[in-house]
């Protein structure tokens, strides 16, 4: 059993995907900063110097009544809140991570349709070829 797990693990296709979840997750943290750090607040500042990490809605007020003038202050207070700006930035990065995405398999769809036609694929060998490799292969018997 572990012989059969160790050759399923080394597969190619398992290390490939490794690889690629630890990318994605690095590639997220930076998508996570480039929108919380770069693209919100110009927005926040163009339409009126809006945090978005404190835009919520209170729905009840928790053991101190409100108004609450950040988000934290509401969540220490129990308040249940609505995070509108929370949704807007996970959005944002959705949106950004979904870009990126397209746009790397749009190079590499652009790349393979590129190839030269000897390396995109090897042209069928053609029937009397394939007729005299047999007649070779049954003299060598």
């Amino acid at each position: 059993m572990f012989k059969e797990f160790r050759e399923f693990a080394m597969r190619g296709n398992v290390i490939d995907l490794a690889i690629g979840v630890v990318i994605g997750a690095a590639f997220g943290k930076i998508i996570d900063s480039l929108v919380k750090d770069i693209i919100m607040p110009p927005i926040g500042f163009l339409i009126g110097k809006v945090d978005f990490t404190n835009l919520f809605v209170t729905l009840a007020d928790g053991k101190i009544a409100g108004p609450y003038a950040t988000l934290k202050a509401a969540q220490d207070a129990g308040a249940v809140t609505m995070n509108l700006g929370m949704f807007l930035n996970a959005l944002i990065s959705f949106i950004v991570v979904a870009f990126a995405i397209f746009m790397l398999v749009k190079a590499i769809n652009k790349m393979n349709r590129n190839k030269p036609a000897s390396e995109a694929a090897p042209a069928a060998t053609p029937e009397d070829i394939v007729l005299l490799r047999e007649i070779r292969d049954s003299l060598k018997k």
